[in-house]
């Protein structure tokens, strides 16, 4: 059900992994005069080159249907354009080929507690997420995007005193704390305004009374659990906070767990859930929060404990009413949690495609997930082009191996992680970079003209070979850096073994 484009209908060459043999996986690639994308034995984190052209089996731009054989170009942090490797391969030198590979935007994690529980931002960005909404903790500016995770912080978690989450966590509060205590309206007005003026890209409030079966924040933490109900924000005082966020052009996101800050929340007009709640919710309370345009984060794998065993009612039930209803759903795992990946999360994935599938999974709602942490998720957070492929977009980019729409697990361990244009993680490079390919390449073309023609073709690599592709005569000539030997393929498609490295190393000079 993957599109194919044009061009991979007039594919003329089948290349067992360009020159690997018929052992290995076939790659396919096309000429028509001209050479194809490349993988290169060279990306590495200290040096990005100021373009780049990235070519994969499939290809997920964020917006459309995964495409076959496509490229995209990245140029100054930014995506350029998606086009094929023969519309995009004159433009720029740096020419990447990752084979049987997907390419997708880069992941947005869009419910996360990073800075509060000081988890490796690295970490989170080599395992595939390269932009965190990071929804309760310490007030910081925007940060990151060009070879770190991109930071999106909403600062403290606005609360009722001696209310969630400090009741839970402890201290006083604080700009620079889990939690920021409000007591009226006017508090409520002065701390919005100091938040947005300090880099906050939402606001976040509490409206948890407690009680909930199964709810992480119903375990002990730094203490007994306090008794229930938990003091809540007013109905004064939060719609004092939506208005005044509302009026600074900035979201609300509200954590709630039950009825009680459900329809406080809706009151109020919040615009996302953190969570999906975790007791039953009212038929017809899903219903107004959907006809209301409530975005849904969905965290249902480190809440899949919450529901009520005698009924079996709760988060799960909640998500599958909601999908019926056609409520808008993006992709949050809560990375901060133990009991999940510090990365992207494949079970989240995996149980948002089943609980809003109606037991019928198509490919569609498989790519609607995919989207829902990508530009759906990039499209309320005010960068243009976030969590897509398109023109201007920043090049936060991964890849990995096979297709990770048929198995969402793949994309835990990415084997290619640009941010911003930089690259973090390269699982694609070449084994022996070490061999001066160029040199040796430039001298077969003087020592053979009429076979490797025309000269001054771009070398290519693939994970196993340096190989160079003669329009002209319609040959591929190709080092094996891991088999120590020279290979050529021509339009018969038969690979013949020509001499040994070390024999031609020897004959070129290129020691």
């Amino acid at each position: 059900m993957i599109k194919k484009n044009a061009n991979a209908a007039r594919v003329a060459y089948l290349v067992s992994s360009i020159l690997l043999g018929s052992a290995l996986n076939t790659l396919v690639f096309a000429h028509e005069g001209e050479a194809t994308a490349t993988t290169t034995a060279n990306v590495s984190n200290s040096v990005t080159p100021d373009c780049q052209i990235l070519t994969a089996k499939r290809l997920f731009d964020g917006i459309n249907f995964p495409q076959e054989n496509m490229a995209v170009l990245i140029q100054e942090r930014k995506v350029v354009r998606v086009d094929t490797p023969a519309a995009l391969n004159t433009l720029c030198a740096n020419r990447y080929n990752l084979g049987d590979a997907t390419i997708l935007p880069g992941f947005i994690e869009s419910h996360a507690h990073v800075t509060f529980q000081n988890v490796s931002k690295e970490a989170v960005l080599k395992h595939g997420i390269t932009t965190v909404q990071d929804t309760g903790g310490p007030l910081l500016p925007v940060s990151g995007g060009q070879g770190a995770l991109r930071l999106l912080s909403v600062g403290p978690i606005l609360q009722a005193p001696t209310g969630y989450p400090l009741n839970i966590f402890g201290g006083t509060g604080g700009y620079d704390k889990i939690g920021y205590p409000v007591e009226s309206v006017a508090q409520a007005q002065e701390v919005v305004q100091h938040l947005i003026d300090g880099g906050a890209t939402a606001i976040k409030i509490a409206l948890e009374p407690g009680g909930e079966i199964g709810a992480p924040w119903m375990q002990p933490h730094d203490g007994p659990v306090p008794p229930t109900p938990w003091p809540m924000l007013s109905e004064a005082i939060t719609k004092a906070i939506v208005d005044k966020a509302h009026a600074l052009g900035k979201r609300v996101i509200a954590h709630v767990g039950e009825e009680q800050g459900f329809t406080r929340a809706l009151n109020a007009k919040v615009d996302e859930l953190a969570h999906m709640p975790c007791a039953p919710i009212s038929e017809d309370l899903l219903q107004r929060a959907v006809t209301q345009g409530v975005t849904f984060v969905t965290t249902v794998d480190t809440l899949s404990s919450c529901a009520n065993t005698a009924t079996q009612m709760g988060i799960h039930s909640n998500m599958m009413s909601l999908a019926k209803k056609g409520a808008k759903f993006i992709y949050g795992s809560e990375v901060a949690h133990d009991n999940v990946p510090w990365g992207i999360n494949g079970e989240e994935l995996h149980m948002m495609l089943h609980l809003t599938s109606g037991g019928a999974i198509d490919f569609p709602k498989v790519v609607n997930v995919i989207k829902s942490a990508t530009s759906t998720a990039g499209a309320r957070l005010g960068i243009p082009g976030l969590g897509t492929l398109s023109a201007g977009a920043p090049a936060d980019i991964i890849a990995v191996r096979g297709n990770p729409f048929v198995r969402f697990k793949l994309l835990e361990y990415p084997d290619l992680v640009i941010s911003g244009g930089q690259t973090v993680v390269n699982n694609f490079k070449n084994q022996a970079a070490s061999v001066n390919t160029d040199c040796l390449l430039n001298w077969a073309e003087t020592k053979y003209p009429a076979q490797y023609a025309p000269a001054g073709a771009y070398t290519e690599f693939t994970d196993e070979y340096a190989y160079r592709y003669y329009a002209t005569t319609k040959t591929y000539l190709g080092i094996s850096l891991l088999g120590k030997h020279i290979d050529t393929q021509g339009a018969d498609g038969v690979i013949k073994t020509q001499a040994t490295l070390a024999e031609w190393l020897t004959a070129s000079g290129c020691q």
